[in-house]
């Protein structure tokens, strides 16, 4: 069992940065690929990047390639979304999840354990 908590989620300028914060309790983080989603209302939950095991390799949206980075501390049990040059329509709720069942986590499907959501608003 891996519970997930993020954090980091505020409302901000367009143009702006913010890192969003996935923390993970359990010893085995290190075990997992972290993806991370976002969600609108009436929208589907969609992929925004994923980190593998190790942060050795990342694979972004096209959305949001070049602006966004994901990291991991596997030591903090923790991994990140640095988000850069925010655009109003990066508007959702932010989500991490994890799994063991790839390298990569980018389909919802692919999913074991999922966080609550953080906020992100970005003003025009």
């Amino acid at each position: 069992q891996v519970q997930l908590v993020e954090s980091g989620g505020r409302l901000v300028q367009a143009g702006g940065s913010l890192r969003l914060s996935c923390a993970a309790s359990g010893r085995t983080f290190g075990s997992y690929a972290v993806g991370w989603f976002r969600q609108t209302p009436g929208k589907e939950r969609e992929f925004v990047g994923s980190i593998s095991t190790t942060g050795g390799s990342t694979f972004y949206a096209d959305s949001v390639k070049g602006r966004f980075t994901i990291s991991r501390d596997n030591f903090k049990n923790t991994a990140y979304l640095q988000m850069n040059s925010l655009k109003p329509e990066d508007t959702a709720v932010y989500y991490c999840a994890v799994t063991t069942r790839g390298a990569y986590l980018i389909s919802i499907n692919g999913a074991d354990y999922w966080g609550q959501g953080t906020q992100v608003t970005v003003s025009s």
